[in-house]
């Protein structure tokens, strides 16, 4: 059973989203946060898999809140809440530790599909949604112009590899495009995550734009 602590200062988001999981057989909300001290507060005590972040709450956001949940040790995932279009944080919460993104418009099977996700481990970064975050964040932070002392590790192809993460093509994409076996580009991307110290794909796509990847193509 996945263990869900809901995050956001509207009551009726929370109530909604509730009756979705409680619904699924293999989901269960453990309790809910209106602000995000409550969040890092509940989360320290409940010890949910997985915590839904809303970004924009009174007090302390949904980014700090983020930032200090996957600080602590053995750490649940954190899924952010968005309206993603209207959203100027969402670069922000990958930053502070959010392992993917909870569109507020979403189907109703792809939340429950996305909460499963990022619960397993995994990143929630759908190649549309690291387009758009590429596109939007990039006229607001310009990347770091020198490169991280961790890229000189890698071949030539890796860093193609990573430019490619950071443009948010798939594994499929990334294979068509290299002219390469899908399961060599996982391969590929396997190493990337070790060579980098990243947690999950998020982290790469952030390694990609900061470093200037990203830009240089």
């Amino acid at each position: 059973m996945i263990r869900v602590l809901l995050v956001d200062d509207q009551p009726l988001v929370r109530a909604s989203l509730d009756m979705i999981i409680t619904d699924a057989p293999d989901l269960t909300v453990v309790g809910e946060a209106g602000t995000g001290t409550d969040a890092v507060r509940l989360a320290a005590e409940l010890r949910p898999d997985i915590v839904v972040m809303d970004i924009r709450m009174p007090g302390m956001d949904g980014i700090e809140a983020t930032r200090l949940i996957t600080a602590a040790p053995d750490a649940p995932q954190v899924l952010v809440l968005t309206t993603f279009d209207q959203d100027e944080h969402v670069y922000g919460a990958l930053q502070a530790g959010a392992s993917g993104f909870l569109v507020k418009d979403m189907e109703l099977d792809d939340i429950l599909a996305a909460i499963r996700v990022v619960a397993a481990g995994n990143a929630l970064i759908a190649p549309t949604v690291t387009r758009r975050l590429i596109a939007h964040f990039a006229r607001q932070s310009a990347p770091t112009a020198a490169t991280p002392a961790t890229l000189d590790t890698l071949t030539t192809r890796e860093r193609e590899i990573l430019t490619l993460v950071g443009l948010g093509r798939s594994n499929t994409e990334i294979a068509t495009e290299l002219h390469l076996t899908t399961a060599t580009a996982k391969t590929y991307i396997s190493r990337l995550l070790t060579k980098l110290d990243a947690r999950d794909r998020v982290q790469l796509v952030i390694t990609a734009y900061e470093s200037g990847l990203v830009g240089l193509r």
